[in-house]
């Protein structure tokens, strides 16, 4: 347990600073240079969070052993990096929601900066949101990869059986 302590926690400081300062850029990218160009903060915004994303799949990959599969076929693998695209990811566990709260402080400003968008889930509130959001990353950017993480589907899937069991009871 203490050889876990030593490694877990220098580790885990290491990130929280690293992000830290790494958010202290950004905002310091935001407050002098987004004013001016909001072209050119999107692409040294898109670098520096680059570092820490970076950091993020180090600690994934070499400490948690958390391996990402990519199922494709050859043609759009050779594409990846050379067009936009649109990932839509889902929950693989219950315990992602966990590992999102633990780095939620670092990476929730450094998706604000980089100016990720959440959702109410509904069209009537989402629509204006996401028209102005995307018309201007589209205007601003030349490469872009829009990511939708789907929440709470396992959770849902259960909330809808349960109304239908209440309702086939009454």
């Amino acid at each position: 347990m203490a050889i876990a302590a030593a490694i877990i926690l220098p580790i885990g400081l290491l990130f929280l600073l690293s992000g830290l300062i790494i958010n202290f850029i950004q905002a310091l990218l935001f407050i002098l240079v987004r004013p001016c160009s909001k072209n050119i903060y999107i692409r040294i915004n898109k670098e520096v969070t680059e570092l820490l994303w970076l950091e993020l799949i180090w600690l994934f990959d070499w400490w948690a052993n958390v391996k990402v599969e990519l199922y494709t076929d050859q043609e759009t693998y050779d594409l990846m990096g050379k067009e936009d695209a649109l990932v839509i990811s889902n929950h693989r566990s219950d315990i992602d929601w966990l590992v999102g709260w633990v780095i939620a402080q670092v990476l929730g400003w450094s998706m604000w900066f980089s100016g990720y968008i959440s959702l109410e889930r509904s069209w009537a509130k989402d629509e204006n949101t996401l028209k102005k959001t995307l018309y201007n990353v589209w205007r601003n950017t030349s490469d872009l990869w829009a990511s939708v993480i789907k929440k709470r589907t396992a959770l849902q899937q259960l909330k809808l059986k349960l109304k239908l069991f209440a309702e086939l009871q009454s």
